[in-house]
């Protein structure tokens, strides 16, 4: 498989036969040097509802065609826009024509601002795992530590993993990298940092603090369209 980053939470997997875009905030990332309409993608992959992660779905999702996978409340929101889904909800899995899908815990909110400003809900905040040709992938979405991460891990044999390291609103890289040990992956790709300013932090520092401890985990920081094959 292909991953390929975008900035903030947004990142493309490529599997052998399709490409499954995870939280497409593209077009108002600051971090990000490609446009919506550059995006081919057969799935759309929600962690949560936050505008900055449902971003350019709708846009996304319509020229492409693309289904979207999320949490049941979230799905009926995407419904009301005329997008094609698949609601799904934590600890559920399902086979589709990729390879396989489970929402995991995550502990954070989930809304979108309303025609009033206020926060619509939308269901409970989600990472999520991919199997799909002998590998296994793992976006976390926006979390802090917790310690059934340990249980994904046991469950899993991960062989990448997306972690937020940017503090404030999710784990910072002290917590990030008590999750590698829990989680156990074979590599990290550390995310959700610098796209503003009470996020921003240097991703090097996260990985040297990895490289300083026992554990065994490739770092990849990568810049926006960077990739790592795995």
């Amino acid at each position: 498989m292909k991953l390929t980053y975008f900035g903030h939470s947004a990142c493309l997997l490529e599997t052998a036969s399709h490409k499954l875009l995870f939280d497409p905030f593209l077009s108002d990332n600051p971090l990000c040097d490609v446009k919506p309409e550059d995006i081919q993608c057969d799935y759309i992959l929600l962690t949560h509802g936050h505008a900055d992660h449902f971003g350019d779905t709708e846009v996304i999702a319509k020229a492409n065609d693309a289904t979207v996978i999320c949490n049941y409340e979230l799905s009926s929101f995407c419904g009301s826009k005329g997008l094609k889904t698949h609601p799904m909800h934590i600890g559920g899995g399902h086979d589709f024509d990729f390879g396989r899908v489970k929402l995991t815990i995550a502990h954070h909110g989930s809304s979108y601002p309303g025609p009033d400003g206020l926060p619509i809900y939308l269901g409970e905040p989600a990472g999520i795992l991919v199997k799909a040709d002998n590998r296994t992938f793992l976006h976390a979405g926006d979390t802090g530590l917790f310690l059934d991460m340990q249980l994904i891990g046991e469950m899993n044999d991960i062989d990448l993993a997306m972690l937020p390291i940017g503090d404030n609103f999710t784990m910072g890289a002290d917590d990030a990298v008590k999750a590698v040990e829990y989680l156990k992956p074979k590599r990290v790709v550390p995310c959700h940092y610098n796209t503003f300013p009470p996020i921003e932090c240097d991703p090097k520092d996260f990985a040297a603090k990895i490289d300083d401890s026992p554990l065994v985990c490739e770092v990849h920081v990568l810049g926006s369209s960077e990739s790592v094959e795995f």
